[in-house]
């Protein structure tokens, strides 16, 4: 019997994921993603046991189906970010004041009876409460601006102001919440050369 090929939404939406240090627009489509939300920064306990709980929830899934026949590859962390409505700029505010939605990209086959599985099995084995804060959801950003941005994460706002003078140049403006898809490892990749696309629905 052949091997059936392992999917890859990366490559399967390459369109969506290509992005260079220029700014242009990208047309997103609805899709499928993992999610769990908070409040505060990133290097908070709360931020960090949502990471380990998304993870956890979507390579246990992946196994689950692996298993089944249907393999495929997870995707990379990305996450949405903002700040108060009065405060849409989030990273010119403290980060306790930051809010945040973990994502990970997910097959479309992926059910919610898939999670509530993968739930119970990651409580079983003792991987915490957080666990049962995952959700699976649809998110549908439609047009956007997007751009390669390299380098630290606290100088995404070099990169936001490149965004918003093309935004601006085309007669659009802001309308969501920033995205950001990290493609680096943050423990393996040096500040100044992690590579991160940032998005940015428009109207």
């Amino acid at each position: 019997m052949a091997k059936t090929a392992k999917l890859d939404l990366y490559k399967k939406h390459k369109d969506e994921y290509a992005a260079r240090r220029k700014p242009a627009l990208v047309d997103i489509k609805r899709a499928s993603y993992l999610t769990i939300a908070g409040t505060g920064g990133p290097s908070t306990d709360t931020f960090k046991a949502a990471f380990g709980a998304i993870y956890g929830s979507a390579f246990t899934i992946k196994m689950s189906e692996k298993l089944a026949g249907r393999d495929y590859a997870v995707c990379k962390l990305e996450a949405l970010w903002w700040g108060t409505e009065k405060h849409p700029d989030f990273w010119t505010r403290p980060r306790d004041e930051w809010n945040w939605k973990i994502i990970i990209r997910t097959p479309d086959f992926i059910t919610q009876k898939h999670l509530k599985n993968a739930i119970k099995t990651l409580i079983e084995k003792g991987k915490g409460a957080d666990t049962e804060k995952v959700a699976l959801e649809k998110i549908h950003e439609g047009r956007c601006v997007q751009m390669l941005h390299v380098g630290p994460y606290d100088r995404e706002g070099e990169t936001m102001a490149q965004m918003a003078a093309f935004v601006e140049e085309q007669g659009l403006s802001f309308h969501g919440l920033h995205h950001e898809i990290y493609l680096s490892d943050p423990r393996r990749v040096k500040p100044e050369r992690l590579r991160t696309i940032l998005r940015m629905p428009v109207k």
